[in-house]
């Protein structure tokens, strides 16, 4: 393409502007043509040739009587404008990836785009049309419940796995249902539309969160917050709180954390029928924000309360999907944890012991996650031959999966380990980190 109809780069005063942000997160390309055009001089016309769209399909999604919906569709808006992939939840797109480290190919036989095939075949953009026109079948408590269960798979995918791969597929599902609740329907089926929205807003957020990419993961933990607060859900509004406050303590912001995981409680409390399991877990990340303010006294009495609250749970207790996760080895191992962080390692090492033990062996994640824990204790008590056993142990389900927050604490151990760093047991480890877990630039040195 020669350089003069090769597509420009937006201002990066636009794309850094809040309101394009937001307009990109959400898919909003009303508000994306207003602000090419507006902050960038792109008309509705270039928009449409940038994007290989119709000048009457670009005017129609400004004025707000059409959505685009269809994968292909948003990339080559991407594309056509030059908005990088991640602002639109998309992968890094080709002409971001910097002149010097493109390869170049042979050239291969040009194929068709889908919309230049005999007419037989379906034109991509038409599916757009067709998602908007399913958007408007009746829904019903069955469907409800098909949404639910997608979203229990995509949790239990999500801890073997991890969420990166998941990610486009959850993001595809959250909008469809957004889209959704912008029709009038029946208050039950509106307002599990919004619970579900909420769900999958949190779990976008966590696969963020998890691959520490912490702004975008408040971005959709806020969002997940205001749909429940439009149905008044305020135990799923303490889950989200209690989901920030975590995220707080890995941005070394206890404070904050402590004031979210204190606004969560308020709202379990206020909240009809709130369960102890529910009061347990919240009671546990304020010993987390605690143990990383240093106030011993406040993190024993957080741990005190969640233990007490713990003991309450009934059988047949109506606990929401979201928290039945918290079982009886999780509460043991978030103990030691919190005595962990807190430096009590000898007190922390055989409750975490413990609960590895205990554990369910399908959860990649948390395995290698509590093995980190358990290593960092014993380092921490001397016991350098015990901690990078534990470690190197914690490496292959780390291996198992995409979860950046993992990678990333096994490669803080080795940081830990430096004074050590020329004892044969730390070499095997650092041996056996760089060919499970390939080092990232800056990280591990020899």
């Amino acid at each position: 393409m020669p350089d003069a109809d090769r597509p420009q780069e937006l201002p990066a005063g636009l794309l850094t502007d809040p309101e394009m942000i937001n307009a990109c997160r959400v898919r909003d390309f009303a508000r994306v043509f207003r602000l090419a055009k507006t902050r960038a001089g792109i008309y509705p016309s270039m928009i449409a040739r940038r994007c290989e769209l119709t000048p009457s399909r670009v005017g129609e999604v400004i004025a707000g009587r059409r959505q685009l919906l269809h994968m292909d569709v948003i990339e080559r808006i991407a594309d056509g404008l030059r908005i990088p992939g991640h602002m639109l939840g998309l992968a890094r797109r080709s002409w971001e990836t910097p002149q010097a480290l493109v390869v170049t190919e042979r050239e291969t036989p040009q194929v068709p785009r889908p919309e230049e095939q005999a007419p037989a075949s379906l034109p991509g953009p038409d599916v757009d049309s067709i998602l908007a026109l399913a958007s408007r079948s009746s829904l019903s408590a069955a469907t409800l419940e098909a949404f639910r269960s997608s979203i229990e798979d995509y949790w239990r995918r999500d801890d073997q796995h991890g969420g990166e791969a998941l990610r486009p597929a959850i993001l595809g599902q959250f909008r469809h249902v957004v889209g959704l609740l912008k029709e009038s329907r029946p208050p039950f089926i509106q307002n599990g539309l919004y619970g579900i929205a909420a769900e999958l807003a949190r779990l976008t957020g966590w696969t963020y969160f998890d691959a520490r990419q912490y702004n975008q993961a408040r971005a959709y933990f806020t969002e997940a917050l205001q749909l429940a607060k439009e149905i008044d859900d305020r135990q799923f509004m303490a889950n989200v709180l209690a989901c920030m406050s975590l995220q707080g303590t890995y941005q070394d912001k206890p404070a904050d954390s402590l004031a979210l995981v204190t606004a969560a409680q308020d709202q379990a409390r206020s909240a009809l029928g709130t369960t102890p399991r529910v009061m347990s877990m919240l009671s546990i990340r304020e010993a987390f924000a605690h143990a990383v303010l240093g106030s011993q006294a406040s993190t024993h009495a957080a741990i005190t309360e969640a233990h007490r609250q713990f003991e309450q749970i009934q059988p047949g207790d109506p606990d929401p999907s979201w928290v039945t996760y918290f079982d009886e080895p999780k509460l043991i191992v978030d103990t030691g944890i919190a005595h962990g962080r807190l430096g009590e390692a000898a007190t922390a090492e055989p409750l975490i012991a413990d609960a590895l033990r205990r554990e369910d062996r399908t959860n990649q994640r948390a395995r290698a996650f509590h093995a980190f824990w358990l290593a960092r204790t014993q380092l921490d008590q001397g016991k350098l031959d015990q901690a990078c056993h534990t470690a190197t142990q914690a490496l292959e389900p780390a291996s198992a999966v995409a979860s950046e927050r993992v990678s990333g604490h096994l490669r803080e151990f080795y940081d830990q380990l430096a004074p050590h760093r020329q004892e044969p047991v730390a070499l095997a480890f650092e041996a056996r980190l760089r060919e499970i877990l390939p080092p990232v630039s800056g990280t591990l040195h020899p």
